[in-house]
This record gives structure tokens, C-alpha cells and sequence, in this order.
């Protein structure tokens, strides 16, 4: 159901840094789950569950596109199952170009399908460990509850650092969600020298960028509302404070049409952020709920944007050096991306 993955996309080296676990199962796993968990299926069959996720995806509508999760998360909601969904995630992306890959999820969510946030981790984890591709967990807390769960999210996660988790998120519902409501947990997990990417700039105001610069963030999930402050002479300089910070945002044009933060690919912010001097790259969100590929989402740029190889390629050394894994995988994926423009007569900057 996705846009063609056309040979030139599916050609150039790929750094995943935003894809949800939950929102990125394979469409036969997540049918065979269902089934075997006596779940409910909103299809009479495997094809007609894929157009179901592409019908919700063009609804225009963000309750409509959040449906899915709910059958994710339950269908998941075993070691094994989550195990497997991270393994054949981490395989997907390899196939798809990657040269290292982060996943996220909210270990959290299964806890009231009878699976500890440990166990999840530790499942999770696992299922990464098997797939040759370097990759790693950032664990998400949910925005719209109480702090305290964040705190237990981050425990969580902390408990993990080094052995599988790399990092740490909140994600859910922006808009009436600030980041400061967990500013507390968010001073905890950069005490503790956990990198932060936080979700902002997608469903509220380009301050809310900045807000998460300045709780530490490293990286932003989204961030495309930050294109508001360029006709806005008042908050232009924000601009210059997001590069000297050296603030990436991961940014996820095809989901964000979907969700109804930009009218479409072409009119999308990425380019206009990017030609402003913003680092950034291009990523998936939710593979399964946006019917997509890391391949057809680079296409879709090809093809509706001004945007050229060569500033796809310019993005993944960007997300390399942005990346939460070690300094060697760092350094490989970049060496493989130049190494690949070099073939291709492309020359890309420092």
C-alpha cells in the first residue's frame, strides 16, 4: 500500500532514528498474533488488515491513525511475541539500507497485558541482539500521565542502559502535554548521562523545540513546527540557537501528513528546515501505521521535493553522528554513507 521504493531509494545507506515498535510490525506478524491471542481482528483477512491500516492512516484524522495501537500493544503483549516483533524489525531496517538502527517503545504499556516492563526490556532486547544490525532501545514514557510514571519509565530504562537501551523518550499526545510536566524526570535521566530525545514541534508551537533543547534534549522527534519562526522576524533567531546547540531533529514527513501536521509531502517543512542550515534527517515513525518503508519514504522526497541524493545521503551522516549507539557503529555508518556518495560522484560536507 506504500509508495514504490524505487530502485535509487532503495540504493542509498539509511541511519534510523525514530521508528515506534508498535507501530512498525510486519502486517502478517501482527495478523498471526492477533489470531493466536484470540484477539479481535479488524479484517476478514491478511489483505484486507493492510487496507484497514491504510484506510485509517488517510482518514486525515489523529485519533483514527492512534487506533492501530491498540492492537499492537495487546497483540505484543508476550516476551516472545515482543522478542520477535524487534527482531524482524532490525531485519526489516538492515534489508531496507540500514547501516545502524534505534527503535522505541513504552515498555510500560504491556504491564496491563500481564507483561512487567522488565521482562519487556529484556525480550526486546534480545529480539535486537539477534539481527546483525547495530541497533538499540530508547525507552518512552507517555506525556499525558502523571510524572510519576515517568519516573518508573526512566528507572526502568536506567536499569537497561548499556544492555540493550540507549536512550529516552516521551512520546503521546503533545498539545496540553508539556515537557515540563516531567521536567524533574528529565533532570534525573541527564544526571545519569541518559541521552533524551523528546517528541515536540509536531502537534503544538515551535516553542516547544526549544523547551526541549533547553531539558537537555540532544534530539527532537519531529520538530517541524520550528519552520513557523523562519517568516517570523521576533523568533527567528531561534534558529541559531537550535544549530549552535546542534540540535537533530528526526523527522518523519509521510507520518506527519497522516497525522495532519503537514498538507503533504510536498509542502512539507523538512526542506525548508534543511536549507535553513538545521540538522536533520528523514525516518519512518510508524512503519505498519503509515504503510511505508524507509526506501518509499526516501522516494517520496525524490520525488515531491527539490530535495536530491546527495541531501538524503547529507542527512545520514548527520543522524550517524546524532545517533545514541557507540562511537564505533557512529563512525562506520558514516564511513559506509561517504563511501557511497564517493561511488556516486557525490560530494558531501564535512
Amino acid at each position: 500500500m506504500h509508495d514504490p521504493e524505487t530502485p535509487q531509494a532503495q540504493a542509498l545507506p539509511k541511519v534510523l532514528l525514530h521508528e515506534h515498535l508498535d507501530g512498525g510490525l510486519r502486517v502478517a506478524t501482527l495478523y498471526e498474533l492477533l489470531q493466536r491471542r484470540g484477539l479481535a481482528v479488524p479484517a476478514a483477512d491478511l489483505a484486507a488488515l493492510e487496507t484497514w491500516f491504510d484506510t485509517n492512516a488517510h482518514a486525515g484524522s489523529l485519533p483514527k491513525y492512534l487506533e492501530g495501537f491498540a492492537l499492537t500493544v495487546a497483540a505484543m503483549a508476550t516476551p516472545e511475541a515482543l522478542a520477535r516483533v524487534a527482531y524482524e524489525a532490525a531485519e526489516d531496517a538492515r534489508a531496507d539500507g540500514a547501516l545502524l538502527a534505534e527503535f522505541r517503545v513504552a515498555p510500560l504499556l504491556f504491564e496491563a497485558h500481564g507483561v512487567d516492563g522488565d521482562a519487556a526490556v529484556e525480550a526486546i532486547a534480545d529480539g535486537l541482539r539477534r539481527s546483525p544490525l547495530p541497533s538499540g532501545l530508547i525507552v518512552c514514557a507517555m506525556r499525558q500521565l502523571p510524572e510519576v510514571q515517568t519516573f518508573r519509565a526512566l528507572e526502568l530504562a536506567l536499569r537497561w542502559q548499556g544492555r540493550g537501551v540507549v536512550g529516552f523518550d516521551l512520546a503521546g499526545p503533545e498539545h496540553g502535554h508539556p515537557l515540563t510536566d516531567h521536567a524533574d524526570a528529565l533532570a534525573a535521566a541527564r544526571a545519569a548521562d541518559l541521552p533524551l530525545t523528546l517528541h515536540a514541534g509536531e502537534a503544538d508551537g515551535a516553542d516547544r523545540v526549544l523547551e526541549a533543547l533547553q531539558l537537555g534534549a540532544r534530539r527532537v522527534g519531529h520538530g517541524v513546527r520550528l519552520v513557523d519562526v523562519l517568516s517570523d522576524p521576533a523568533r527567528v533567531a531561534w534558529l541559531d540557537t537550535v544549530r549552535d546547540a546542534a540540535l537533530h531533529l528526526e523527522v518523519c514527513p509521510t507520518s506527519n501528513v497522516h497525522t495532519g501536521a503537514a498538507a503533504s509531502v510536498a509542502a512539507h517543512p523538512i526542506t525548508a528546515l534543511w536549507r535553513a542550515g538545521v540538522s536533520l534527517s528523514y525516518h519512518t515513525d510508524n512503519r505498519l501505521m503509515s504503510c511505508l518503508s524507509h526506501s518509499s519514504e526516501a522516494a517520496a522526497l525524490l520525488r515531491e521535493t527539490p530535495l536530491a541524493s546527495s541531501d538524503l545521503l547529507a542527512m545520514a551522516v548527520q543522524a550517524a553522528r546524532h545517533s545514541f549507539l557507540g562511537a564505533d557503529a557512529r563512525a562506520a555508518a558514516e564511513m559506509q554513507v561517504r563511501a557511497f556518495a564517493a561511488s556516486a560522484g557525490l560530494a558531501l560536507p564535512d
